[in-house]
């Protein structure tokens, strides 16, 4: 497998596959995985992401690219919040990268932002090693 090819995708095989995507990327020379989420994450799309996040435990660092995700409902904030606790209790860490307004919004309104750590674009992310706890760092949105 190159370094830059998906190590996985998932979303595909039936028709809630055009609505939501996960792409599963190594980074080279990093204990870290990118997860690519694209479309909308719902009730009917998360386990996709469920099933992303069980392939990335035992990774140091995952970093969720949400700069593609153009709706997120309540059932997808609980699936990202249950995804930051699994990755923490296996000593990894969950990161947020690239919040849309519309999906940024109601993570603030709920509370959940103050939770993970959130970068402004992937490419932050990446130029942050990382440290411990959350709250927001990079650029604010």
């Amino acid at each position: 497998m190159r370094d830059d090819k998906p190590a996985s995708v998932a979303g595909g095989g039936d028709p809630l596959s055009d609505r939501f995507t996960v792409e599963v990327r190594p980074v080279p020379g990093a204990d870290t995985r990118i997860l690519l989420l694209t479309g909308e994450l719902d009730r009917d799309t998360v386990a996709p992401l469920r099933q992303a996040v069980e392939e990335c435990i035992g990774v140091g660092r995952v970093v969720v690219d949400c700069s593609a995700l153009d709706f997120c409902d309540s059932s997808g904030l609980n699936a990202l919040l249950r995804a930051r606790l699994r990755t923490t209790e296996a000593g990894g860490r969950l990161e947020l990268a690239g919040l849309r307004r519309t999906v940024d919004r109601m993570f603030e309104i709920t509370g959940a932002r103050a939770v993970f750590r959130v970068y402004g674009t992937l490419g932050e992310a990446l130029a942050e090693s990382g440290g411990e706890g959350g709250g927001t760092h990079g650029r604010e949105r």
